[in-house]
């Protein structure tokens, strides 16, 4: 539904068709370097291809403040320290990201986008190669960033962490929008139109949950 491709878009990586993106009436190319500081971008794929320590990695997220040749600053290792610790990967500082699991791996990518300390975060399907405790962990801490002022937008498949965990809901059908709002306003319909599935609903604590529950082809 172009939801990945939207993202890169407004991450200044990929060409419009038409239309412009502007940051605080801004286009990506009048910020130049200033948007690497201002934006942070953790893809989907998640490759390193290169055989670095994770503390390395995540380092890299100190880039975009630093001028060329200059080494890293007080201020950069207190960045990198509190993104390990917020992505709970400071324990496999010293190994290389080539020898971690695929939800370990992304979780130091998640790191080096915290340790950028942008004004938004931006997360491709953070979650998908994430063991559910790392899940919840994940999202719950996407969404103290966001408590705490800065802008996330992130792409999701997961009906239940969507609705559960995001305040705003943006829903993509064969490239375009049809839904902009809060999770309440994901109704049975929205879900049918968008996925072609119908509903599983629920309450647990107080919170409502929603699940994708059968092809609407084989109802009956």
């Amino acid at each position: 539904a172009g939801k990945s491709t939207l993202l890169k878009a407004i991450a200044g990586l990929g060409s419009l068709s038409g239309g412009a993106i502007r940051y605080d009436g801004a286009s990506a190319q009048a910020l130049g370097a200033a948007l690497a500081r201002r934006l942070s971008y953790l893809a989907q794929e998640g490759e390193v291809h290169w055989p670095l320590r994770v503390d390395h990695v995540v380092g890299l997220g100190r880039l975009p403040h630093r001028t060329p040749f200059a080494g890293e600053s007080e201020q950069d290792r207190a960045a990198i320290e509190q993104a390990m610790s917020l992505a709970e990967v400071a324990e496999f500082r010293a190994r290389t990201v080539q020898s971690l699991s695929g939800g370990e791996r992304m979780r130091v990518l998640l790191a080096r986008a915290l340790a950028i300390e942008a004004e938004v975060l931006l997360a491709d399907e953070p979650v998908a190669a994430v063991d559910p405790l790392h899940q919840l962990r994940i999202m719950d801490l996407l969404r103290q960033v966001a408590g705490a002022g800065k802008g996330v937008i992130v792409v999701l498949h997961d009906l239940a962490l969507a609705s559960r965990f995001c305040s705003r809901l943006v829903v993509l059908a064969k490239g375009r929008k049809i839904l902009d709002g809060p999770p309440a306003d994901l109704t049975d319909d929205v879900i049918r139109r968008a996925y072609g599935v119908s509903t599983l609903r629920g309450e647990h604590l107080g919170q409502t949950f929603v699940l994708p529950w059968a092809p609407l082809d084989r109802e009956g």
